[in-house]
């Protein structure tokens, strides 16, 4: 009846049941079990470009049309995705932990609409698009236009839209980056899920963590780059490693105050 469900350690629940703060840090698997697998999908009229060619300052300037409705058609397509159950686990886990902090390197937004509250974009959010001139956010009519084929200008100063995203050759914003390095290092216990740990500094999170003392461990569909330098490797998709782990950890609580 008390048996904790494979394929995670008893200290791995033990550690969450107990924990004041936790640190989250999720990539593009867990978006990919909810259809965006993918920087672009395949086939259509976007197949004959490279990401790198799109996503960057020059590329925009030089076809603002074609930058901005590339972003509309991705915008739309993770409009159309479903948070999974890794989502709402997440979500679940808020509840429980006296301070949660979800740090994600996806701008799909699904944490929000599954529930998340506590949640930094260090990306930023392809749901939101503001004037490169003025900073004005754009409106959801503005951006209405974008998927017209018409180029979005801000009505305000004329100034371009640009969608509210880390391009290449950007830095993170400071404040994202900052709060994320606080939350990693303030975390008794810090969850790796669905990042390759290729991609720094958020690659650098979790061994931030650790050397602060956190209990580390990577939640993945195989060893990333850091997996020998973590506590603990669970191998397995976070739609379903997620909502048993997060039932167990429920499940312990509830003996530990009662």
């Amino acid at each position: 009846m008390n048996e904790i469900p494979r394929p995670f350690s008893p200290v791995l629940v033990d550690r969450l049941a107990v924990a004041g703060r936790v640190a989250v840090l999720t990539g593009a698997g867990i978006s990919a079990e909810s259809g965006l697998a993918t920087f672009r999908d395949p086939g259509g009229i976007w197949e004959q470009f490279r990401p790198e060619e799109l996503a960057n300052m020059t590329a925009f300037l030089h076809n603002p049309e074609l930058v901005q409705g590339w972003y509309a058609h991705r915008r739309k397509v993770a409009e159309e995705a479903r948070p999974n159950a890794g989502h709402y686990a997440l979500a679940e886990l808020e509840t429980m932990v006296p301070n949660c902090t979800l740090i994600t390197q996806n701008i799909d937004g699904l944490y929000n609409r599954a529930g998340s509250h506590h949640v930094i974009e260090l990306h930023g959010n392809i749901m939101r698009s503001y004037c490169v001139v003025c900073a004005r956010p754009a409106t959801a009519l503005e951006l209405a236009t974008l998927s017209e084929g018409a180029t979005a200008m801000c009505p305000e100063c004329g100034g371009l839209i640009r969608p509210d995203v880390v391009w290449f050759g950007e830095m993170l914003p400071e404040v994202a980056i900052n709060a994320a390095a606080d939350a990693a290092r303030e975390a008794d216990v810090f969850l790796s899920i669905g990042t390759s740990a290729v991609v720094y500094p958020a690659a650098n999170l979790p061994l931030e963590a650790r050397g602060w003392g956190a209990f580390v461990v990577e939640i993945n569909i195989e060893p990333s780059a850091i997996a020998n330098a973590v506590d603990e490797v669970v191998l397995g998709p976070a739609g379903r490693v997620l909502p048993e782990l997060v039932a167990a950890v429920w499940h312990k609580r509830t003996l530990l105050t009662n």
